[in-house]
């Protein structure tokens, strides 16, 4: 018996709660062997990030052929790419490699509001990475960035947007709906067969830190275990909800604290 391996190519998040930890948390919540590859390195705590040191793209490369090399990594998780360049290293890793499943978080802002993602990056990553992913996850904002349009505010604008970013070249969007309004946080899960609502309750906490990180790796967890997408999306779903509603027995750090990424094991 072999343990389902999941790659994620991310930044890191030195206050634990985001990021390469963030996914490596939530693979072994689900009982998956995490590997990663950094691509920049983050000074950053629950009130912001306060230092970006983007990693050498050459380096990103060699951490890439370094894990496929000897690694049978059954999914792989995008996340924080930072620039150009290393982009181009990825989206060459993954051409080289041809891993099984690609799940594309477009990481651009953090919780706090910091910027993670350089403008002229932006072409990049809707040109390069998103046509080789499986599955895109953008929020409500990052999907109006993404197609340099205005943010969706009805269902009917999700769906015309999910199918516009479909047409880049991905075989699945889920667009995030923690942003929206109202008592339940919908997530809708676009495909060429149409659009699949997913509702939870919209849980009031500032302690949201590594949401969307979070999400994005337990998909590709459940991918890495060989869930279907829509088990995967709604297995994830409900993860993240738990973890959420756990958030606030963390006590961790005095801004966005992180969700409670381990809560099953939290027997108090």
């Amino acid at each position: 018996m072999t343990v389902p391996i999941a790659l994620t190519i991310a930044g890191s998040d030195s206050s634990g709660g985001a990021g390469i930890q963030a996914d490596l948390k939530t693979f072994a919540a689900f009982g998956i062997y995490g590997a990663s590859v950094i691509t920049a390195l983050t000074a950053q705590n629950t009130r912001g990030v306060s230092g970006i040191h983007h990693v050498p793209a050459d380096f990103v490369t060699a951490q890439i052929d370094a894990v496929f090399g000897d690694l049978d990594g059954g999914a792989v998780k995008i996340g924080m790419v930072a620039d150009t360049a290393v982009i181009d290293a990825i989206a060459d890793g993954l051409s080289r490699w041809s891993p099984a499943h690609v799940v594309l978080d477009p990481v651009m802002v953090a919780t706090s509001g910091a910027c993670l993602l350089e403008r002229d990056a932006v072409e990049a990553l809707r040109s390069k990475l998103v046509p080789r992913a499986q599955l895109i996850t953008p929020n409500l904002p990052e999907a109006a960035v993404l197609l340099d349009e205005a943010v969706a505010e009805s269902e009917s604008d999700i769906s015309r947007q999910g199918h516009h970013l479909l047409a880049l070249g991905c075989a699945a969007v889920l667009i995030k709906g923690g942003h929206g309004r109202g008592a339940e946080s919908i997530d809708y899960l676009v495909t060429h067969d149409g659009m699949l609502a997913l509702a939870a309750p919209r849980i009031v906490t500032k302690n949201t830190h590594g949401t969307g990180c979070s999400l994005s790796s337990a998909i590709a967890a459940g991918l890495a275990k060989g869930d279907d997408m829509e088990t995967a999306v709604r297995v994830a779903k409900t993860y993240i909800t738990e973890a959420i509603a756990a958030a606030d027995r963390l006590g961790v750090g005095h801004g966005h604290g992180p969700i409670h990424h381990l809560h099953r094991l939290d027997h108090d």
